[in-house]
């Protein structure tokens, strides 16, 4: 009994390193291929000094951001300011637990899930943490005693709460389909065919909200350049400012990983290892950020709001009506 509990925790431990490393990874290099894929778009080169290609440029940021000054402003409340940037990059880290990453791996005879943790409640869990991603950019701008921080982090607090009500509507008829919160079983239930074919709406909804929680263009506002300098992180340096850095793009990793699993058929894929197959369509969702970024320009925070309130939960209410209906008819 002992042995199968000690078995289980290094099994664990080591899924929880590999994924960790991973997404640092990644997310280092996802800022690389945004610098490169924009730099295209913009006809010019992007990085190109660090390294063949700028491939070192991920490594020198780093080192650039470690060996910063780590200021903080006068009048500024240091707890709150110091921890705030944590929440941020801590609950992007840890929403991905609860993601599939492949097919089971048999090793010495035992099965090996090939997610972090397998929770009946997957997706409320991905929901409860996002939710607290909303607390470190709404202390990261007050805590900071400046005006442009302040507006910042309220502007990232009104976006982020109202675009999660469409965020959680758009799933519902996922779950209807799949009959589980579990997100191992919402892959499960795509064995026949992926949920974008049967839910567009729902995906097209998802894919917008995701952009707004993340903070992405043309959804930037609580840190838009020209109005409030960098908004709720205008005061930060060094690795804490790093961190937000962090924080956006492991997210854009994150909710491209959630609409793989949830509309894309997770880890499912020919001729390719399954773990592949996700890591594929998580770069895909990834670029398509990437592309709406450098396509589209900034929205008044008024178009912002309207959108969220106006467009997208009314649409998310009718599609739930609608897959009930439907649901009713076929059964």
């Amino acid at each position: 009994m002992m042995l199968n509990w000690l078995a289980g925790f290094l099994v664990l431990i080591i899924k929880l390193t590999v994924v960790l490393f991973f997404l640092l990874f990644v997310a280092a290099y996802l800022v690389w291929v945004e610098r490169k894929f924009l730099a295209r778009l913009q006809i010019r080169y992007g990085p190109n000094r660090a390294g063949k290609f700028g491939l070192l440029q991920p490594l020198a940021d780093v080192v650039k951001m470690l060996t910063k000054e780590d200021t903080v402003p006068d009048g500024a409340d240091k707890a709150f300011f110091l921890i705030a940037p944590a929440i941020v990059a801590t609950t992007a880290f840890v929403m991905f637990a609860v993601v599939p990453f492949g097919s089971d791996l048999t090793l010495f005879g035992r099965k090996i899930p090939m997610v972090v943790t397998d929770l009946n409640i997957g997706l409320l869990f991905v929901f409860a943490l996002s939710s607290l991603g909303v607390y470190g950019v709404a202390l990261g701008g007050w805590a900071s005693n400046s005006k442009y921080g302040l507006l910042g982090g309220i502007r990232g607090a009104a976006q982020m709460i109202s675009y999660e009500l469409s965020l959680g509507l758009s799933l519902i008829p996922i779950i209807m389909l799949a009959h589980s919160f579990s997100i191992v079983d919402i892959v499960d239930a795509q064995a026949s065919y992926p949920f974008i074919v049967v839910q567009p709406v729902a995906f097209i909804i998802f894919m917008i909200s995701a952009m707004a929680e993340s903070k992405r263009i043309p959804f930037d506002l609580p840190e838009a350049e020209n109005e409030l300098v960098a908004g709720y992180h205008t005061e930060y340096s060094g690795m804490r400012f790093g961190l937000f850095f962090l924080g956006e793009y492991v997210n854009m990793m994150v909710f491209g990983g959630i609409v793989s699993v949830l509309f894309l058929g997770g880890w499912r894929g020919p001729f390719l290892p399954s773990f592949l197959w996700l890591f594929i369509k998580i770069l895909l969702v990834a670029l398509f950020m990437i592309w709406v970024r450098g396509t589209l320009p900034r929205l008044r925070y008024d178009q912002l709001m309207t959108i969220g309130w106006k467009v997208l939960i009314p649409v998310a209410l009718l599609n739930i009506l609608a897959t009930a209906a439907v649901g009713v008819m076929i059964h």
